[in-house]
């Protein structure tokens, strides 16, 4: 069993030695990184559909894809990809492709951690990041896996990377992800399948503001737990 842990780590690190490499040595895989990063920074759900697309029979494995890339390059946001779905597939299909390829996505992260460490997911999310979702796991444990998979449409990648770091099997987690995540995404898709044109773009901006204050939240609860543990009781 650890020579097999030892061949995949090798392979990992193999893999990613390989990308790094190819981005620089190939201008062409470069370009297209750089333009995928670009979408995801667009924030626009049309822009996602027109790329998708633009793959024609193609579309529906180009969208698997990037919803697993935005998986390991945390902290891209999935509900662009979700929306995107519900309107090029019909809002059942694209919740079907959104769900499935965000576990694919999810289990990619957290063999990643498993295999490769904390070091290795430092580097490819941040120190930072990872040590505010320390404290997360403490507080909540496995019920944190279930609490951030209610909020699909935020990018919750460091939450499969930090349980990978943990001792929680990956059935466990795989199972607490998909009942978590089914619900919402389920209605989003169906809301995203549903408006077009200036309402979805509505919804979109409520969905990235209401992330955006969970976030918040959910960091100044992190933070102020972190300070009480800090604080040093007084001696008679």
């Amino acid at each position: 069993m650890n020579n097999y842990k030892k061949y995949l780590k090798i392979g990992l690190i193999t893999i990613l030695i390989a990308t790094i490499g190819a981005y620089f040595v190939f201008p062409s895989f470069k370009l297209t990184l750089n333009s995928l990063y670009r979408l995801f920074s667009s924030m626009s759900v049309i822009t996602v559909v027109a790329y998708i697309r633009s793959f024609g029979i193609y579309a529906m494995l180009v969208s698997f894809l990037l919803m697993v890339f935005q998986s390991v390059a945390a902290p891209l946001p999935a509900f662009l990809i979700t929306f995107a779905n519900a309107a090029i597939f019909g809002w059942w299909q694209g919740a079907i492709l959104s769900w499935s390829s965000a576990m694919a996505g999810a289990a990619v992260c957290f063999f990643i951690a498993r295999i490769l460490g904390r070091d290795a997911v430092e580097k490819l999310t941040s120190k930072f990041a990872m040590s505010h979702v320390d404290i997360f796991f403490e507080k909540y444990g496995k019920r944190t896996i279930l609490i951030c998979r209610l909020l699909p449409f935020v990018s919750f990648d460091f939450i499969s990377y930090a349980a990978g770091l943990t001792a929680m099997g990956f059935w466990g987690f795989f199972i607490a992800t998909g009942i978590g995540q089914l619900p919402a995404t389920i209605v989003y898709s169906y809301t995203g399948g549903m408006l077009t044109g200036g309402a979805q773009k509505f919804v979109t901006g409520l969905l990235i503001l209401f992330a955006i204050t969970v976030l918040v939240f959910l960091f100044k609860q992190i933070y102020y737990e972190k300070q009480k543990k800090n604080v040093k009781p007084l001696q008679n």
